[in-house]
């Protein structure tokens, strides 16, 4: 095995990597946050001196080196700066989703042992009370927002600007203790320990070294040629790696700034006003932004969707390879300048996309009808293939072979092999160094070669080179004849559509499939608002006739471009039922970066799954779900099992399989 990289000279750690962007870039902007409408700036130098006053009072509050510290809120620069000043006094952040219940919090929190918290608002205060005598370790809380909390027990509880004041007020007590442990820091020590989302059980605490960060940041930056010229949004989830690559590896290896958004509300409002020139989003994100643009256009006159009709048409057949420098005609070349100036510009406009140069999609697969609108818009969306143990990186697509049915090449600095079985392995500077408290799991998962499972089946084509991702290996299965059952690749299929939000297809050892649906109550109620329908709540509309026959006409269009793919042409859903609820995370459904639990969902939903494959029509059922406040309920419904028309597959198909 290849030794570990070390380290460029005084670049070993993230809280290095700040001291040099602040000495080098000190006047150029490293964070903006919008607050009140306006958008507050701080530069690499400021943001140097934010970051030491918060970790002198973290060091004054009694925070040593190798303690666990607890991160919870939006994207905003005070949690980014309380990343890197635990960092620098030798403590390891931990951040968590922000939308976790207040059990889920405490399970994190109890496993890793954090005696800090450093929270945004009044809920998350709210959520570590419920859970404290769970909690025997957490010691402080540090609020940013103070709103709702002056009546509160503040004997444990601390403003985020009164332990920076204090960190000030004590900066000759305690720069000498910050300079040392700062230095003591190296390619091995800890970064930052990332929590997985727990598809198939509890959340396993993954530590993730300088080395691995770092290494993962400066290659990934070389492969795409970023530079401090660079513009990013944050507004994904801070305890998802990739919002930790982004947002802290690659801006502090790179220099750029991170823009933070003033809620999740104004994301898109932001965004345009941004102009991101590096965007990242999970397939999610891209689903909703094309569906928002689809039922726009449904409410559009019917010049202007002829128009976007017809260029969109056009797009489809060439903008890809206009994008990649293919040849195209010069005749089509001229008609897309045109749809550009008409409407690829001004969608570009209204996405916030104009200026991107480099943007990825990761997470989960993308349906490639979705990821080949985008690319047809002239946008240079690529896809990624990672995992939170290789700090994100495992494969790429390099510019020019950009594909939809693929997720590239080996990223820089990662080997791939593929098992016997079919299982991808890989290792990297990037792979991860344990899970904590559980070398169990860190010896089935990493060998020691270093080679890591990733849990998912694929193959390299041959030729180009590329990885193909057929599923997660749990998932992949075979139907009743023996032939190969890969659901992820239909439900992105069906999840293209505007109306249909999320799918769950069913077919392992079964002779065929069926799907769970969840419809998209925005593009599904503006249609029925266009067409005068009443309707009292999403259960009430998941079940009309006119939108169970849409969905079945969707599912039917599915199965006719099924029926011309060899491989899995027999993966046709015959019957399908649409969802009462939508799933939910808070539910147990799916996981905190929405995706689905299967195993809970086919326990938890059994007799509707009987009755998809037992002939029965219809099928009462009640459900427990939920609400915002955490209390629990139930819901029932009688759901209509639809049959939806299966495309005959053609002679050569057959005999290829």
């Amino acid at each position: 095995m290849a030794q570990p990289l070390q380290p460029t000279e005084g670049m070993a750690s993230i809280p290095a990597l700040l001291q040099r962007n602040a000495t080098r870039l000190a006047d150029r902007p490293a964070y903006r946050e919008k607050e009140y409408g306006i958008w507050q700036s701080w530069t690499w130098a400021e943001a140097e001196k934010e970051v030491e006053a918060l970790a002198l009072g973290l060091i004054n509050l009694g925070v040593n080196e190798g303690d666990f510290v607890a991160i919870i809120g939006r994207n905003r620069p005070h949690f980014y700066w309380s990343m890197v000043a635990a960092q620098s006094v030798g403590a390891v952040p931990v951040p968590l989703y922000q939308d976790s219940a207040a059990a889920e919090m405490a399970y994190v929190m109890d496993h890793c042992g954090a005696r800090v918290a450093i929270v945004e608002d009044q809920e998350q205060v709210d959520k570590l009370i419920e859970v404290r005598d769970e909690l025997h370790q957490l010691e402080h809380i540090i609020y940013v927002d103070p709103r709702g909390l002056r009546k509160y027990d503040h004997h444990k509880l601390h403003r985020f600007i009164d332990i920076q004041e204090q960190g000030r007020a004590s900066y000759y007590e305690w720069i000498e203790d910050l300079k040392a442990r700062r230095e003591r820091l190296d390619y091995d020590s800890i970064c930052v320990m990332l929590y997985t989302s727990g598809t198939t059980g509890k959340p396993k605490g993954v530590v993730l070294s300088n080395r691995n960060i770092i290494e993962a940041s400066k290659s990934s930056a070389a492969f795409d040629n970023l530079t401090k010229d660079e513009e990013v949004l944050a507004y994904l989830p801070m305890a998802w790696v990739g919002d930790f690559i982004f947002s802290i590896g690659q801006a502090c290896w790179c220099g750029f700034c991170v823009n933070c958004p003033e809620s999740p509300e104004t994301m898109q409002t932001d965004l345009r006003e941004i102009g991101p020139t590096y965007f990242f989003a999970p397939p999610r994100v891209f689903e909703t932004q094309l569906t928002n643009v689809m039922i726009r256009m449904e409410d559009a006159g019917r010049a202007k969707k002829w128009l976007f009709d017809h260029f969109m048409a056009l797009a489809r057949r060439v903008g890809p390879a206009i994008l990649d420098g293919k040849p195209v005609g010069a005749l089509d070349r001229l008609r897309y300048a045109i749809g550009n100036i008409l409407v690829y510009g001004p969608l570009k406009d209204t996405l916030g996309f104009r200026r991107v140069r480099v943007g990825y999609t990761a997470g989960e697969a993308i349906g490639p009808e979705i990821f080949d609108f985008y690319r047809s818009l002239g946008i240079n969306l690529k896809q990624l293939y990672g995992q939170t143990e290789a700090s994100v990186f495992i494969t790429a697509q390099p510019d020019g072979e950009v594909r939809s049915d693929t997720v590239g090449v080996p990223a820089p600095g990662v080997e791939i092999r593929i098992s016997e079985t079919g299982e991808v392995f890989y290792r990297s500077p990037g792979t991860f160094e344990y899970y904590y408290k559980n070398p169990e799991s860190t010896a089935s998962t990493k060998d020691a070669e270093g080679w890591v499972a990733t849990g998912d089946a694929g193959f390299f084509e041959e030729g180009s080179g590329h990885l193909r991702i057929i599923d997660r290996a749990k998932d992949v299965g075979k139907m009743a004849d023996g032939r190969l059952f890969a659901p992820k690749y239909v439900e992105n299929k069906l999840k293209f559509y505007p109306n249909i939000l999320e799918a769950v297809v069913f077919g392992n050892g079964r002779e065929e499939c069926t799907a769970f649906i969840n419809i998209d109550l925005a593009a599904v109620g503006s249609w029925a608002e266009r067409n005068n329908i009443g309707y009292a709540s999403y259960q009430e509309l998941a079940g009309h006739p006119q939108v169970l026959e849409t969905i079945r006409g969707h599912v039917e269009e599915v199965n006719r471009s099924l029926a011309d793919d060899p491989m899995l042409s027999h993966c046709q859903v015959h019957r399908f039922l649409v969802l009462h609820k939508e799933l939910d995370a808070d539910d147990g459904e799916m996981t905190r970066t929405r995706k689905v639990r299967r195993g809970v969902i086919s326990e938890k939903y059994a007799d509707l799954l009987t009755a998809l494959y037992d002939g029965s029509e219809e099928v009462f059922t009640t459900t427990e779900v939920t609400y915002e406040d955490g209390r629990k309920g139930a819901i029932s419904a009688t759901l209509k099992i639809v049959t939806a028309q299966v495309a005959a597959v053609p002679e050569q198909k057959v005999a290829a399989q």
